[in-house]
């Protein structure tokens, strides 16, 4: 169990901690990269609500459990962390891991502020005990068709494995594409090695790629594929999902993962404290963060926001959404109803279409805002 401790010298008028549980993927097959970027963030914002006095004067305590992406994995912890008297959920990155844990704390009615998963369908109806930071899918994924419409792509194809969430993005790019004369090819990655990818891509005339597959395989395998297919040179790649966000995606790939675009949840500057937090995060990580780090600090500045105004009452706490009001690293964060969306959600996450640079694979580009 990985807990914050109070630090030595602090007075607390109690010294009972007020505890958060924290989900995140931390080994394989979840994106552990992803996870180390989250729970960077969220253990930093504990840290320094914890080092400002805690929550009325109780220390701040961060239960981290890894979910290795296995939703049942994540809805035992869901259970543990209940047991063991969490005021709140934070975190999780994979959606379909969101989802299940997200559907457990609705019926153990418990708090859960989502950071990075943006499956539209958190939960099955609506619900006041679950909210979320990042976009929901349908909102991102049409800002990312919306950039390869005006970059002239018409046809598009989707290279796809199974699952709840890359099925949710084929469905979301096609509604949102065909009134717009856009065509979604669908390439069943189960029938098609990365190799044979290529062929297929020639025989539809696509001039997208988009990688709906996981990271790194067979994702890094189909890129190489195609950059090494001089029939293709023209043709776009791209990775809705994020995969090129981390390094890991630079350190597999060389100058192949560069000019592949993805969706990236920061605004064109962050705010003064989002500048701070990004140099102390640097520093942790020793790299650069990436915007699922600064979702993490989100989460918990949100979340101390709640047990600061409302204390550590789970029911009094879900019912504070809508009122809450925190200045965020990436902006002014509150929570609203969004039309077809169950839970409470920040309508206004920053969205960007960025990649990295060709000349300088470290920098980022911005190709596109939301």
């Amino acid at each position: 169990m990985n807990t914050w401790p109070s630090p030595l010298g602090a007075e607390w008028t109690d010294r009972s901690s007020v505890r958060i549980g924290a989900l995140v993927p931390l080994t394989r097959p979840g994106w552990v990269e992803a996870g180390r970027h989250l729970l960077a963030g969220l253990e930093l914002a504990v840290r320094e609500v914890h080092d400002a006095g805690g929550i009325a004067g109780r220390p701040l305590e961060l239960l981290v459990r890894d979910t290795a992406a296995d939703p049942q994995r994540a809805v035992a912890a869901v259970d543990e962390l209940a047991r063991l008297g969490v005021a709140a959920l934070a975190g999780e990155y994979h959606s379909v891991v969101a989802r299940a844990a997200a559907a457990r704390a609705d019926t153990l009615g418990l708090p859960f502020l989502c950071s990075s998963a943006v499956l539209d369908a958190l939960t099955e109806q609506p619900t006041d005990w679950v909210a979320r930071l990042s976009p929901p899918q349908s909102r991102g994924w049409q800002i990312y068709a919306d950039f390869l419409l005006g970059s002239g792509h018409r046809r598009i194809a989707v290279a796809a494995q199974p699952s709840v969430y890359w099925a949710s993005g084929v469905r979301i790019l096609r509604d949102y594409l065909a009134p717009r004369g856009g065509t979604v090819i669908e390439l069943d990655m189960r029938a098609l090695a990365p190799s044979a990818v290529c062929d297929a891509l020639v025989d539809n005339r696509a001039t997208a790629l988009l990688l709906l597959v996981g990271h790194p395989e067979p994702a890094v395998s189909i890129v190489k594929s195609v950059r090494r297919d001089q029939r293709l040179a023209e043709i776009l790649i791209g990775a809705p999902a994020g995969q090129p966000e981390f390094t890991e995606w630079a350190a597999l790939l060389g100058g192949d993962g560069a000019a592949i675009p993805f969706l990236r949840y920061l605004p064109e500057r962050l705010t003064p404290l989002g500048a701070r937090v990004e140099t102390v995060l640097r520093e942790r990580l020793a790299d650069a963060p990436s915007f699922v780090a600064f979702e993490g600090y989100d989460t918990v500045a949100v979340i101390a926001e709640v047990l600061r105004s409302h204390g550590a009452d789970r029911a009094r706490a879900a019912e504070s959404w809508p009122r809450v009001a925190v200045e965020g690293t990436r902006g002014h964060i509150r929570f609203s109803r969004t039309p077809g969306i169950s839970v409470w959600q920040w309508a206004r996450t920053p969205v960007q279409v960025v990649d990295r640079d060709p000349a300088e694979p470290d920098r980022f580009r911005i190709l596109h805002t939301g």
